[in-house]
């Protein structure tokens, strides 16, 4: 059956009904990822286990993958304003666990339990968005999801490192609590909507226990692997190849099981569908390009430019309101057209270029001129947003939409994984292809921070930016082919058009 049409005042009524409930749960869950990043040195200082540090940011990503399906799926069947709450309730008691661990291994469990609610609020979301409005209609909207997410994301490590300079690590997890108070009485006020399934299916239904164990058993190993692989060491290769043999049977075994089970945690004919499957693999570039350079361009801008952290935020600044221009934009076209894919494959082509010059120009550019195209990359990635998850929830439907929207929360979350180590590896790599004592300089300055250059002599801190220069310009043209694998794959996804 057709859904019924809205008029224009009634699908802006709907989206202001349900976005306020679920934009804290957005900008928190892009936050949780990037504000810990400028606090991993005192973390370091004050709980130990200096070699362990990735932890903080892995353990993280693990959790936030394996919850994407299990809150899509959950909240197709009993209803995705509950879970979206108790979503919520595990962010508050990760983040408190997290503020006061007393030893790096409390830490690491409060991280699993903020992933795991990270991952479910995004995705429910998006689903929630998707019920509120038509699917043609949801691009008209889109810039205020992509505003909420990007300007989180690049306000996250300055946020951090502001929170650990004046009131140390803690702080940096305490401050989420107020956010998270706030979010949900907000929650609460999302209209009621007949979701998931029937009562009678409800009560048939058998959640998918071994495809979840089989699924973490696939995605952490992986992420442990990449992790491995990001050293650059030899001593390494023999724990990653040993991780990634983990994975590849966990995959083998699970997909055997989702096949067979009646309520399976993967949706495999949606997952396999060309227009999702290659939707996804599109916004695992993209998201991925842009989430490792969040990570390390706060380390350029200080260590290579001689920015201070706060012209570093303000430089960062332009990949905030890129990326809503450019959901806005593709947004609005997609609405007044139903157009949605050329628009991804135009904005990542347009990232792609973006990024080959701040690689090749960088160098003679001042920073105004450098902050702009940052923007621009961020206009390109805008681009892609919305049309992918539209385009993905109109292939899976009204009864697989939260799983849907888990398929790209996933896709994204592995992506920003993989990208992460590819701009580390290849930063590593080229640095240790020169000066090995440059390259161990680097590796402290990842883990210690900017404040690193102030204790080195003269020639070594000269050294160490020319270094950097060259390492920054293989890592933005690495982002700038993943971004131009992103727009060749958006031009091959077969649904082109929103009807």
């Amino acid at each position: 059956m057709a859904e019924p049409r809205m008029s224009p005042a009634e699908m802006r009524r709907a989206f202001f009904l349900t976005f306020p409930g679920v934009a804290p749960a957005i900008i928190l869950s892009a936050i949780d990822q990037t504000i810990v990043a400028t606090a991993l040195p005192a973390i370091a200082g004050s709980l130990g286990a200096v070699e362990h540090l990735s932890w903080v940011v892995v353990a993280y990503l693990i959790a936030a993958t394996i919850a994407a399906p299990v809150f899509g799926r959950l909240g197709d069947v009993f209803g995705r304003r509950r879970l979206l709450l108790v979503a919520l309730g595990l962010a508050a008691l990760g983040a408190a666990l997290s503020a006061a661990a007393p030893s790096f291994g409390v830490l690491i469990l409060g991280r699993l339990i903020q992933g795991f609610a990270g991952g479910g609020m995004a995705t429910l979301a998006m689903a929630l968005i998707g019920e509120a409005v038509p699917p043609r209609e949801r691009g008209r909207f889109q810039a205020y999801i992509v505003a909420s997410f990007t300007t989180a994301s690049c306000l996250g490590p300055i946020t951090g490192g502001f929170m650990t300079e004046h009131f140390g690590w803690r702080a940096v997890f305490w401050v989420l609590l107020p956010w998270i108070a706030v979010a949900v009485p907000l929650a609460l006020r999302i209209p009621a909507r007949p979701e998931g399934l029937s009562r009678a299916r409800q009560a048939g239904f058998r959640f998918d226990l071994p495809g979840v164990l089989l699924f973490a058993g696939f995605v952490a190993p992986a992420l442990m692997a990449l992790s491995q692989v990001q050293k650059l060491r030899l001593s390494a290769l023999p724990a990653a190849a040993g991780l990634a043999a983990v994975a590849a049977l966990s995959l083998v075994l699970l997909l055997r099981q989702e096949r067979r089970v009646r309520d399976p945690l993967l949706p495999l004919p949606l997952l396999a569908e060309p227009t999702v499957l290659r939707s996804n693999l599109m916004t695992a570039c993209a998201h991925g390009a842009l989430i490792a350079l969040l990570t390390f361009l706060p380390i350029y801008l200080q260590s290579v430019r001689g920015a201070s952290a706060v012209q570093a935020g303000v430089l960062l600044l332009p990949l905030s309101l890129g990326g809503a221009i450019g959901g806005l934009s593709s947004g609005w076209l997609m609405t007044r057209t139903g157009i949605g894919m050329p628009f991804a494959t135009f904005g990542l082509a347009l990232a792609a270029a973006a990024l080959a010059a701040i690689a090749l120009l960088a160098g003679g550019l001042p920073d105004w001129g450098v902050a702009g195209l940052f923007g621009v990359v961020a206009v390109g990635f805008g681009c892609s947003y919305p049309v992918v998850q539209i385009t993905v929830q109109v292939a899976g439907g009204p009864g697989r939409l939260g799983a849907a929207a888990a398929s790209v929360q996933f896709s994204r979350t592995l992506g920003a994984a993989v990208a992460t180590a590819v701009l580390g590896a290849l930063l590593f790599g080229t640095l240790a292809a020169g000066d090995a004592t440059v390259a161990a300089h680097f590796a402290r300055l990842v883990q210690t921070g900017p404040g690193l250059l102030a204790t080195l002599p003269a020639e070594a801190q000269a050294a160490l930016r020319g270094g950097l220069g060259e390492a920054f310009r293989a890592a933005f043209l690495g982002a700038a082919a993943m971004a131009a694998a992103g727009s060749w794959l958006a031009s091959r996804v077969p649904l082109q058009r929103i009807v």
